[in-house]
């Protein structure tokens, strides 16, 4: 496969026209090309971006992480040329929407938004002093930019709301608020998850039982439709299905896609489980 970096056709050994003797020891060693150096210098200028960004991450927000993610696939792959993860990956979800908005970006264009995007949250940044060793980046999915969004940002305590909480599995606080009547069990972020979503995705098996003991609604329904019995099957948390379905989880009920929990997981014995009690409710 053709590098993206290089023309089309263009290899680091090719010598043509004249200079191809058949005889490769009086050879004279072909110039690259004004286009090709440029290409070479803007690739290892993106590669040092990528290297510095990894002592940036304190100060790079979710919405800056998301645009260099993007950027760095379109380079690294080319267009988006994978399926839109499922409901319960919502960080993948974002990424993978981050990535398909590039279009047909060219990955000069998307190396040349790296840069800048690098350079703004390091204006004092000079890619020709060496980066410091530290521990080996993660380069995981799509690079060393990719997996640091799949850590929580860390939010300063003031500015925490009840579903920050709720992800730390902090029991303690939010047993508190639900008690003094100031959150409501049942309440849902902007995409329709409430805590009992939230609580299953994370796979905290007490926090889903204190908040079942306070009455949330164990069948509430997302943006998309799904229980939290959905995201525990996608999960494969096979302790919390078992726990939502003794404490009455319907599992007939389908998301928007039109998807019984049954059929969101990966899971034998999930699947088994979920499958028993599917024909018991039919």
């Amino acid at each position: 496969m053709a590098s993206p970096l290089l023309p089309a056709g263009a290899t680091t050994g090719d010598s043509g026209g004249e200079l191809s003797s058949g005889d490769d020891s009086g050879d004279v060693e072909s110039l690259p090309s004004p286009e090709l150096e440029a290409s070479r210098s803007l690739a290892e200028l993106f590669e040092k971006a990528a290297a510095h960004l990894q002592g940036l991450m304190q100060v790079a927000s979710r919405e800056q992480l998301l645009y260099l993610y993007a950027r760095y696939k379109q380079v690294k792959v080319g267009n988006c040329n994978t399926p839109k993860p499922g409901f319960f990956d919502f960080e993948g979800k974002q990424k993978w929407e981050a990535w398909k908005a590039l279009g047909d970006s060219s990955p000069s264009q998307a190396m040349q938004e790296y840069i800048a995007a690098v350079k703004k949250l390091d204006p004092g940044w000079n890619p020709q002093s060496p980066e410091k060793k530290g521990k080996a980046a993660n380069t995981g999915f799509g690079g060393p930019v990719v997996s640091s969004l799949y850590h929580e940002e860390i939010i300063r305590e003031e500015d925490k709301n009840i579903f920050d909480y709720c992800r730390e599995n902090n029991i303690d606080h939010i047993t508190k608020v639900i008690k003094s009547k100031n959150v409501d069990v049942n309440m849902k972020d902007e995409e329709g998850r409430a805590l009992l979503h939230w609580a299953c995705d994370r796979g905290h098996k007490e926090l889903v039982t204190v908040l079942l003991q306070y009455r949330a609604d164990i069948n509430c329904q997302d943006n998309e439709g799904q229980t939290a019995l959905h995201y525990a099957a996608a999960c494969e948390f096979l302790d919390i299905v078992e726990l939502l379905l003794q404490s009455g989880a319907d599992p007939t009920l389908r998301d928007q896609d039109g998807c019984l929990p049954e059929e969101v997981t990966g899971c034998k014995a999930v699947s088994l489980v979920l499958q028993q009690h599917t024909t018991g409710k039919a």
